[in-house]
């Protein structure tokens, strides 16, 4: 009996098996890679019994949960949930399919679609090889055999018939060798190039051919060539005949033609100018029967290709598009990943994930946008800087710059940037919403209640406290990456942040200063004390400010 995971509220799954210990984790590298913050990098351990699956608690932050119970080590059955954090799965039984008789071609129709017959995206390899069962009937078309093809993970290969030269089921056994070894040899390749590579290597090994050819779509759905190599594993030149490209994609058929020169299905002049003598197309079919690209494969020699040839390359076909499947995705977990963590030093965990997971939500680019600004400063750090060893001052600005980066996280903003012993945050950059002025003047004040708490500890511990001032405005600015081809970052620069950081070297200590502009775009203004115009440099009239009571 084999196991798989299913994820209850998301479309995850893992096919478990194969290994005799799988690790659960947020790692990219993990066996089973669940990218959620409540998910610890290396979250739990897995391990296939045949009464279940044994599951163990690596140390993880958030916990790991066997039908809602806290757990360190228990078996978890079919039918039970097990929980990572707060991600949830399902084990599922996973039954072996056995194979079914051979289907005379000479006699069926071509056999519909089931969509059904197979689990969702993202298969395994290893499912997709149990799947080998029976081919797909087909009939001839013109010269050419076209077959439906069936969805990722239920590849097929022709059983040999009963009454078969004895050749034709060694040659059978040895194909279906030849695609265990390929599931292997796939499933441990996650480099999209290098298991492109891969696969038409393996072509090579498991088909008389003369060229091999792989076209991934691309985000409009237009095929683009990825690889194209001869047998001697040179580039191979010429295009993929379009006319039997446009087919199989557009139909989701797989294509034989015997002579492709003399074929009226498909007329393009590219099949003549190569003298191209036979041909085979493949769609490569996600779980969702969605089109990832073609492999394609032709012969400028007598040999033809035959109808075994076909329903080996469509076996062969089903077991490409699994590991591209799951290639691509660990491709996009670990860009999103490393967006994310990139984006987190920056923006709130919410806002980053979301940047990382839909980019094109976001404009990264240089535009104009109102944006709330805040600056905070440290009264007196150069003096107190004097009297200390550097050990005891990096220790005091960590635990200072972390409480103050918190406050700015909780109410959503971005943090900016530190300048020595500064701190600038802004709200509305790269997403906006309309009480950032609120969301900014709370994180001002929760920054002073921080600092206050911090003091006394640090007076219980004899050490040193600190004061700040604090500076908010509100206004247009520009926001964008900003800086050479070596080093970029995202910041927002304009008059309205010259403002602010000039009204928090104007406050003293513990007071907040704010605008004019700022103080309007209060939804809920707190008590202010207003204080005589300020004269700021670069500014050619006095500018009315504001203290926030306490």
């Amino acid at each position: 009996m084999t196991y798989r995971l299913v994820g209850i509220s998301t479309t995850q799954r893992c096919e478990l098996g194969g290994r005799d210990v799988m690790i659960v984790g947020r790692a990219v590298t993990s066996d089973l890679a669940v990218v959620d913050a409540t998910v610890s990098r290396q979250h739990a351990e897995l391990r296939v019994r045949p009464e279940g699956v044994d599951v163990r608690d690596l140390g993880s932050s958030n916990g790991t949960f066997v039908n809602g119970s806290a757990i360190e080590a228990a078996v978890a059955l079919v039918g039970d949930e097990v929980m990572f954090g707060k991600v949830a799965f399902r084990v599922e039984a996973v039954a072996a399919v056995t194979a079914e008789p051979a289907v005379n071609p000479a006699v069926s129709p071509v056999r519909p679609l089931n969509p059904a017959a197979s689990p969702s995206s993202p298969a395994s390899a290893d499912a997709a090889v149990r799947a080998i069962a029976s081919a797909l009937a087909g009939a001839p078309v013109g010269g050419t055999i076209v077959r439906q093809i069936p969805k990722a993970g239920t590849a097929v290969l022709a059983a040999p018939a009963a009454d078969a030269p004895t050749n034709r089921h060694a040659n059978d056994r040895r194909r279906l060798d030849i695609l265990l070894e390929v599931s292997k040899g796939l499933g441990k390749s996650v480099d999209i190039d290098a298991l492109l590579e891969k696969i038409v290597e393996y072509a090579f090994q498991v088909l008389e051919t003369d060229r091999c050819a792989i076209l991934l779509t691309d985000d409009a759905g237009q095929l683009v060539p990825k690889l194209s190599r001869d047998r001697r594993g040179a580039d191979a030149p010429g295009a993929v005949p379009q006319s039997i490209a446009r087919t199989a994609v557009e139909e989701q058929v797989a294509i034989l033609s015997d002579d492709a020169a003399e074929d009226q299905r498909f007329t393009g002049q590219s099949i003549v100018m190569q003298k191209v003598r036979s041909a085979m197309c493949v769609p490569l079919v996600s779980g969702e029967m969605q089109v990832l690209g073609i492999l394609y494969v032709d012969n400028f020699s007598i040999r033809k290709f035959v109808e075994a040839d076909l329903d080996f390359l469509i076996a062969f076909a089903g077991l490409a598009s699994v590991a591209l499947e799951n290639g691509q995705l660990a491709d996009r977990i670990r860009r999103e990943a490393l967006a994310r963590s990139n984006f987190e030093r920056f923006f709130t965990p919410a806002l980053a994930a979301r940047i990382a997971s839909s980019p094109e939500a976001v404009k990264l680019g240089g535009d104009k946008r109102r944006v709330a600004v805040l600056f905070s400063d440290i009264r007196g750090f150069t003096s107190l800087s004097e009297t200390m060893n550097p050990d005891a001052m990096a220790r005091l600005l960590t635990e200072y710059f972390s409480e103050m980066v918190e406050c700015v996280f909780r109410h959503g903003g971005t943090l900016d940037k530190f300048i020595g012993d500064a701190v600038m945050a802004q709200w509305g950059a790269p997403i906006g919403a309309p009480d950032d002025c609120d969301r900014a003047k709370q994180a001002a004040l929760e920054m002073m209640t921080g600092l206050d708490a911090l003091n006394a500890r640090w007076r219980a511990e004899a050490r040193p406290t600190l004061e700040i001032g604090i500076g908010l405005n509100v206004g247009d600015v520009f926001a964008g990456n900003i800086g050479s081809d070596r080093r970029l970052e995202y910041t927002v620069i304009g008059d309205s942040v010259n403002v602010s950081s000039r009204l928090c070297g104007a406050a003293g200590p513990g007071e907040i200063l704010i605008s004019a502009p700022f103080r309007d775009a209060l939804g809920a203004p707190p008590p202010l004390d207003a204080l005589p115009p300020m004269e700021l440099k670069g500014k050619s009239q006095p500018l009315p400010v504001f203290r926030v009571q306490r």
